[in-house]
């Protein structure tokens, strides 16, 4: 079968990852996860292999192949892993875990070969676009900043004390970061470079975005738009332009876990647990698609087009 040019995954409580055809909304393949829960999926910028992060190991599958067996596991964690992604090129992994660890692996060396502690559960992890620092969110409400250059911890935030920090984001270009939290709170940061070419935070705005938790805040590739997902069962479209309300999307009808957007930012895939992942269109703020076949909560998605 050959291979689609859309990658797009999802996982669920149901011990299964699946992966779709984005347009017909046809499920292609699963993959059975008995050993676990997922809790993150991220694509390699090469579309080749998908890692799934789990309790207490994270798994990297082949995309290609229709192969259910892992090309390689990462043994290291000792709780569940929150957070993984991938540095532009690929060549190596980072990762946030409840056991209070940010972690570095070179995907063409065995182990981890980097590892900072954060002593509090951290919730989620992103590099910064220049590849040099990662900003990681804990249960205790800490934002840290760890230069991957200086192999230390270079910032320290809290904007809400024992508030956790559930989502991070940082925009495409580097200038800004929002961190949404447990109270539905989003807070948004100018980010400037210091004579130390460390990262400064300048506080920009805060936003009550929702009544409930907070469980995803993502910032669209094209400048333009923050999403949140929420525990109240929507995803709100804030312009970054003065954060008004642009669109509230409904029709999921239980929390919505996940949301990733589309390369060009027209098209957003939320997660929910009412057991299905869906497409939006952004321009019309309307759901294009729904993908269905999972049993359980749908907590995670993973797109890469």
């Amino acid at each position: 079968m050959s291979q689609p040019s859309v990658i797009l995954a999802t996982a669920s409580y149901d011990h299964t990852i699946r992966f779709w055809e984005a347009e017909s909304g046809r499920c292609y393949r699963t993959i059975q996860y008995p050993d676990s829960h997922v809790n993150r999926l991220e694509i390699t910028p090469d579309k080749l292999h998908l890692a799934a992060a789990c309790n207490p190991h994270i798994r990297l599958f082949d995309v290609p192949t229709n192969s259910p067996q892992p090309v390689a596991t990462y043994d290291s964690h000792t709780n569940n892993v929150m957070a993984v992604g991938f540095q532009c090129d690929g060549k190596w992994m980072y990762s946030g875990s409840e056991d209070g660890t940010v972690k570095i692996w070179d995907l063409r060396a065995p182990g981890c070969q980097r590892e900072y502690e954060s002593v509090a559960a951290v919730n989620t992890v992103v590099l910064h676009p220049n590849q040099t620092e990662l900003i990681s969110g804990d249960q205790n409400g800490n934002i840290r900043v760890w230069d991957l250059r200086a192999n230390s911890c270079s910032c320290e935030l809290v904007p809400e004390v024992d508030t956790a920090v559930r989502s991070l984001t940082v925009m495409w270009d580097g200038t800004m970061v929002v961190a949404a939290n447990n109270r539905g709170t989003c807070y948004v940061w100018r980010l400037l470079r210091g004579k130390q070419t460390m990262t400064e935070f300048e506080p920009l705005h805060k936003l009550q975005a929702h009544n409930g938790h907070i469980l995803k805040c993502l910032l669209s590739p094209a400048n333009k738009y923050l999403a949140t997902a929420s525990s109240d069962k929507t995803v709100k479209i804030w312009n970054v332009d003065g954060f008004k309300l642009e669109r509230v999307l409904t029709g999921h009808q239980r929390w919505v876990w996940d949301c990733v957007f589309s390369v060009d930012g027209e098209f957003l895939v939320t997660a929910s647990s009412d057991m299905t992942a869906r497409l939006w269109s952004m321009p019309a703020g309307k759901e294009v698609k729904v993908y269905q076949g999972h049993h359980k909560a749908t907590v995670c998605c993973a797109l890469h087009d």
